[in-house]
């Protein structure tokens, strides 16, 4: 039994070893809209999104990209009107802020900085049919 956790061990942190870190730059959470502060980042980057609410059935959100300096959209991140979490791909560098549109919602996303090499095991997996 002692042999089987420590392979069992062994086997997480290998796993552990082969998922991209990436750096942190920020992170914002809140239950209402707004908008974040400004940050600047180089491409590529990840938007690590989680969203949840005490009420799912009546919960909304829409996340916005938008240039820091302008405001001007950049782009939509996600919306969803239920819980969930997920990431998504930037490959623009600059300095940004999102645009947090919610309603009923915990939300928190993060600002992950990726290496060209991490970005690669972040790309779309091939549809498999059965």
């Amino acid at each position: 039994m002692r042999l089987q956790l420590i392979l069992f061990a062994a086997f997480i942190l290998a796993l552990a070893a082969d998922a991209p870190a990436g750096e942190l730059v920020r992170e914002f959470s809140g239950t209402r809209s707004m908008e974040t502060a400004e940050f600047d980042i180089k491409a590529p980057w990840l938007v690590d999104w989680r969203v949840n609410s005490d009420f799912p059935s009546s919960m909304g959100i829409s996340v916005t990209l938008a240039s820091g300096g302008t405001g001007v959209h950049a782009g939509t991140v996600f919306k969803t009107k239920a819980p969930g979490n997920g990431l998504r791909l930037i490959e623009e560098s600059g300095r940004f802020k999102f645009k947090v549109d919610a309603a009923i919602t915990n939300w928190t996303l993060k600002v992950i900085q990726l290496t060209p090499e991490e970005v690669e095991l972040y790309a779309p997996q091939k549809k498999i049919d059965f």
